[in-house]
C-alpha cells in the first residue's frame, strides 16, 4: 500500500529544513575526502557523496569508510550531506545503508536504479533497523530521507508508486544517462515524456519538484544555461552538478526574474486581503494553487538579497 502525505504548500516536504528549497546539488566522489571538504565549502545547497559511479570497484570499501567517518559528525559541513549508495540489486548497497543510516551527519540517501515500490520499502526497512532508538525508548529514531532515482523504463512507469512508496521518501529524480541507454534515445526529444512524468509524479505525491539530472559537459556553460531554462519550463526545480563551476549557472537559471518576483508579490498581497478565490486588477484569476506557487517564488527570491 502506498504511503499518504499531508503537506502545507504543495511540494514543500523536504529534509533540508525551513527556507527555500535547494537549487544546487553537487556530486562528489566518496573516495576523495579532500574533494568532499572542498565541495562542502563550494556554495552548493546540498552535497551528494557518490559511492556508485564515481568510485572504482577497488576503492568502494575505502569510500564507505571515509564517508562514515565524515558523517559521524552531526554537522559535517554548512549544508546537508546526502549519499548515493551503489545499485540496490548489487552486493554493496545493503551494507552501505546499514553503515550510514544511523549516522547523525546524514541528511538523505540517494537510491540508484529504483524500479519498484519493493526497492524503496526494502531500503527503508534496512535503514530503520540501523537507526538507534531515541533515549526515551518507544521505537527507533528517524529514518533519513530517501531519494529514489528513476533510471529505467520500469522506474518511469512506476514513478508515482515509487514517490509514494514510503513516508521516508522526500524526493525523486531522473538518472538520465542510464535512461538514455535503456530507451535508446540520442536527443532530448526522447526524454520529454519521462521528464514530464517525473515532475507530475513528484507533485502528485506532495513532493518538491525534482531537480534536473546532471549536464555532463562541464566546459559547455552556454549549453548548461539553455538546458536549465528548458528544465525550468518543464517544472523542474534546480539541478544536480558534477563541478562547482556549474553551480552559479544553475542557480541563476532557476532564480525568479524581477518581473516574476513583482507578479508573485502582487498575488500574495491580493490573497492576504481575500481568503477566497479572487481576480487581480488585470483580470487574471487567482486560486490557492497559484498563491502557493507565488509564495515559492518569493521564497526563492530571498536568495537574491
Amino acid at each position: 500500500m502506498n504511503a499518504t502525505r499531508t503537506t502545507g504548500e504543495p511540494g514543500a516536504r523536504t529534509d533540508e529544513g525551513p527556507g527555500p528549497l535547494p537549487l544546487t546539488w553537487l556530486y562528489v566522489p566518496g573516495d576523495r575526502p579532500e574533494v568532499v571538504t572542498k565541495a562542502l565549502a563550494s556554495g552548493a545547497d546540498v552535497v551528494l557523496i557518490d559511492l556508485e559511479d564515481a568510485v572504482a570497484p577497488e576503492r568502494k570499501a575505502y569510500a564507505l569508510d571515509a564517508t562514515a567517518e565524515l558523517l559521524g559528525d552531526p554537522r559535517p559541513g554548512p549544508v546537508p550531506v546526502h549519499v548515493r549508495v551503489n545499485s540496490l540489486s548489487g552486493p554493496l548497497a545493503a551494507e552501505e545503508v546499514r553503515t550510514l543510516a544511523g549516522l547523525p551527519g546524514l541528511a538523505g540517501l540517494r537510491l540508484p536504479k529504483v524500479d519498484t515500490v519493493a526497492d524503496v520499502v526494502r531500503v527503508a526497512q534496512q535503514a530503520r533497523r540501523a537507526v538507534p532508538s531515541p533515549p526515551s525508548g518507544g521505537g527507533s529514531g528517524t529514518v533519513p530521507g530517501l531519494y529514489p532515482l528513476l533510471e529505467s523504463a520500469l522506474g518511469i512507469e512506476h514513478a508515482y508508486a515509487i514517490a509514494t512508496a514510503h513516508p521516508s521518501v522526500r524526493g525523486i529524480a531522473l538518472g538520465e544517462s542510464d535512461l538514455r541507454a535503456v530507451l535508446g534515445v540520442t536527443g532530448d526529444d526522447g526524454l520529454a515524456w519521462p521528464r514530464s512524468r517525473a515532475v507530475v509524479a513528484a507533485r502528485a505525491a506532495g513532493l518538491a519538484p525534482p531537480p534536473q539530472s546532471v549536464y555532463p559537459d562541464v566546459a559547455d556553460t552556454a549549453g548548461l544555461a539553455r538546458s536549465c531554462a528548458q528544465g525550468r519550463s518543464l517544472g523542474f526545480l534546480g539541478r544536480t552538478a558534477i563541478h562547482p563551476a556549474q553551480l552559479e549557472i544553475i542557480e541563476r537559471a532557476y532564480l525568479p526574474t524581477r518581473q516574476e518576483i513583482e507578479e508573485a508579490e502582487e498575488i500574495v498581497k491580493a490573497a492576504a486581503a481575500d481568503a477566497g478565490a479572487l481576480a487581480l486588477p488585470d483580470g487574471r484569476f487567482v486560486d490557492a494553487a497559484i498563491v502557493a506557487g507565488a509564495q515559492r517564488t518569493l521564497a526563492l527570491a530571498r536568495r537574491r538579497r
